[in-house]
């Protein structure tokens, strides 16, 4: 098979145990230039630039959001789903008087209410410093201008943040996606977006001659498993969830062992 695409999910799936790219990594996606390879994470877009640079691999889209915010490669949005702001604001008094950290997203804007232990976190995982904004500001400036989250996490106690996920699931299963990477953590994104959905949305605007049978996609949890079910060659990292291990077409090394440069090397001559 003579693959057009690759997508590939950030972190647990392409970046070490440092969270970088190793030289392989590098060198195997500059090896195969010019077949386009996408990063498709959950991050915001600041949080994947920087490793696009590093590629020299600065002309391919991004998918942003886990397919919330779709960009061409001169940062035009191609696709955007946000979540309504009257959902944003029941999240908002949910999580009032909690310990729990809530970070908003829109685009290239990250606000935290504080720069506490959860803010410095992720700061250093995606290398981008959020604006110190409370939630409540935050949400009167979006509605003004017309915006949404393309996504909430909510950070904390793990006893708290499963609280959080019942009361969510039960008011707004048919709105938002609950997505848990760890018990501290839930990401929350719009019912009708997905990874599988922002590469149907490159496939016909952007990369118009190539077909889902083309791609390659790599990935590691539960937000990867309708995008490897869906592609060509659906490739698993070997760290990755169980169930994801169940759908993928094929099982690359860990991260921490440069799996997907391997797995390039190996279905990519």
């Amino acid at each position: 098979m003579s693959y057009q695409l690759i997508c590939t999910d950030i972190d647990g799936t392409l970046l070490n145990k440092d969270r970088e790219l190793s030289e392989i990594t590098i060198q195997e996606v500059q090896r195969i230039s010019p077949i386009p390879f996408v990063l498709i994470s959950s991050r915001m877009p600041k949080g994947m630039r920087h490793l696009q640079s590093e590629f020299g691999n600065t002309t391919t889209p991004l998918i942003a959001y886990n397919g919330g915010l779709v960009l061409n490669s001169k940062n035009e949005i191609l696709h955007s789903t946000a979540i309504c702001n009257l959902v944003l604001a029941e999240i908002i008094n949910q999580c009032d008087n909690t310990e729990i950290h809530l970070s908003l997203f829109h685009a290239d804007e990250w606000y935290v209410p504080s720069m506490d232990y959860w803010a410095k976190r992720e700061e250093n995982n995606t290398k981008v410093t959020p604006v110190v904004k409370s939630s409540t500001a935050v949400l009167s400036s979006w509605k003004e201008e017309g915006k949404g989250a393309h996504k909430i996490m909510c950070m904390g106690d793990a006893e708290e943040i499963d609280a959080l996920y019942k009361t969510l699931e039960i008011s707004f299963s048919n709105e938002i996606m609950l997505y848990r990477s760890k018990d501290t953590y839930i990401e929350i994104s719009h019912k009708e977006i997905s990874k599988k959905t922002a590469i149907d949305v490159l496939l016909k605007n952007y990369y118009t001659n190539v077909t889902m049978d083309k791609v390659i996609a790599f990935g590691d949890n539960y937000n990867d498993i309708e995008m490897l079910k869906a592609v060509g060659l659906g490739v698993a990292v070997a760290n990755a969830n169980l169930e994801v291990l169940k759908v993928a077409d094929a099982v690359t090394d860990t991260n921490k062992n440069d799996g997907v440069a391997k797995a390039i090397k190996e279905f990519i001559k």
